[in-house]
């Protein structure tokens, strides 16, 4: 089945306290293996997540497969997970899931988040753990969410004398200051500060789609085709791509290449970059320049785009009882708050995201609150098996379009004919 039923089934959990402890009756021993990926930043707060739960269960050895390249990361995943000999608990974006959710190859965590003593459902935001739900069992358990945001330099905004964004900014206001903050610094004629970094993949161009009223497709809970031709769909891209093709704002594809946007953000020359949290702990390794967050800059109405990623246990695990008191820990109130103190995630815990682990206001970013705020207006893409393939071509050709190569109309084309054939049939 191409797409995930939502159910949130706050009645199969009992309403338990949040004591340390779980209902499972074979004590967690032996030993699991957890797959991780990402920088040496984010891997050193899953040491530190680890290393946490070792201490509270001495009994059980995690060993940690680390793949720093995310490319590879799923490669590798989806190998072991073909032939039966993965990682027993591993992380997973809900744009990726469903296709192994689909093939059996996932354990529903139902069953287990019933009869813990640790977690409740209730105690995590619904925007959450609605993706994670497939056939109406849940898949997988959120750690995070978080939506796209605009980080910022303060020092090339007070430098340029232009105000810091804020809250209820538009796309003109947006515009205007990414036009303010580009130069050339040198007076070489060749511009060297840009304003604005980004790709113009559909997940980064999704939210400002969203705000213009528009959509990804003609029915997100059963996506038949792509609505990329729609007007208000059209209109947003439109805008999106002349911040490079039109106004240059952005670096060119030839400069992107020689030096990526985040590389600029790190080094001082670059204003504003659109990420999600994961970037934090990276960021706060800066000491040439202040920086900080604000939200997106708003359209005809607030949108934020959906970033979760859950914490899954294979189907084929050999030691189930282990890789569960894991997930558990690493869900509860004291696992999260780890991961939160490492920058790396917005909680999807309320508690520990309302909490000084997350805003902790002597840590960067100092307006942590922005990704709190835009919780209420996240949108997700669809969940379907094949969303990775659809969302991997439309954003090779809007990538063409926002570069020049071709125009929107040719990339629309483009996407839409290439992408069919991922759509179940009508």
């Amino acid at each position: 089945m191409l797409r995930k039923t939502f159910y949130i089934g706050l009645a199969l959990v009992a309403g338990g306290v949040l004591l340390w402890g779980t209902a499972q009756t074979t004590t967690p021993s032996g030993s699991f293996i957890f797959m991780i990926f990402g920088d040496p930043a984010e891997k050193a707060a899953y040491d530190k997540l680890v290393a946490a739960f070792s201490q509270r269960y001495p009994q059980v050895k995690v060993e940690i497969l680390y793949i720093p390249s995310q490319t590879s990361y799923r490669t590798r995943l989806a190998a072991d997970l073909a032939a039966g000999t993965p990682a027993d608990v591993f992380l997973l974006n809900y744009r990726r899931y469903a296709q192994f959710a689909a093939r059996g190859v996932l354990e529903p965590l139902d069953s287990y988040v019933a009869q813990s003593r640790v977690l409740k459902l209730a105690d995590f935001y619904p925007e959450a753990l609605e993706p994670f739900y497939w056939n109406r069992r849940l898949m997988g358990i959120p750690q995070n969410l978080s939506s796209l945001v605009v980080y910022y330099n303060k020092n090339l905004f007070d430098k340029a004398g232009v105000p810091y964004p804020k809250a209820g900014w538009t796309w003109n206001d947006f515009l205007q200051t990414a036009k303010a903050l580009t130069k050339d610094t040198n007076g070489d004629g060749i511009t060297d500060q840009f304003g604005l970094g980004t790709e113009a993949s559909i997940f980064r161009v999704a939210p400002f789609i969203w705000q213009n009223r528009g959509d990804l497709v003609d029915d997100p809970k059963s996506p038949k085709r792509l609505t990329l031709d729609a007007p208000a769909t059209k209109e947003a891209l439109q805008w999106f791509m002349d911040l490079q093709v039109k106004h240059k704002v952005v670096p060119n594809k030839l400069l992107e290449k020689a030096r990526p946007s985040e590389e600029r953000f790190l080094d001082g020359t670059l204003a504003m970059f659109l990420n999600s949290r994961r970037g934090v702990p990276t960021y706060r390794e800066i000491q040439d320049f202040d920086w900080d967050v604000a939200p997106l800059p708003r359209g005809k109405e607030q949108a934020g785009i959906l970033h979760a990623d859950a914490f899954f246990m294979a189907a084929a695990s050999r030691n189930k009882p282990a890789a569960w008191a894991f997930i558990e820990f690493a869900n509860s109130k004291e696992g999260q708050s780890i991961l939160a103190e490492s920058g790396r995630t917005v909680p999807s815990l309320k508690s520990v995201a309302q909490s000084p682990a997350f805003l902790n206001p002597n840590s960067k970013p100092q307006n942590s609150r922005v990704f709190l705020d835009t919780i209420p207006y996240i949108r997700a893409v669809p969940v379907m098996e094949t969303w990775a393939d659809i969302e991997t071509l439309v954003s090779e050709d809007l990538e063409r379009a926002f570069h020049g190569d071709v125009t929107l109309e040719e990339a629309i084309k483009a996407a839409t004919a290439r992408t069919q054939r991922f759509f179940p049939s009508r």
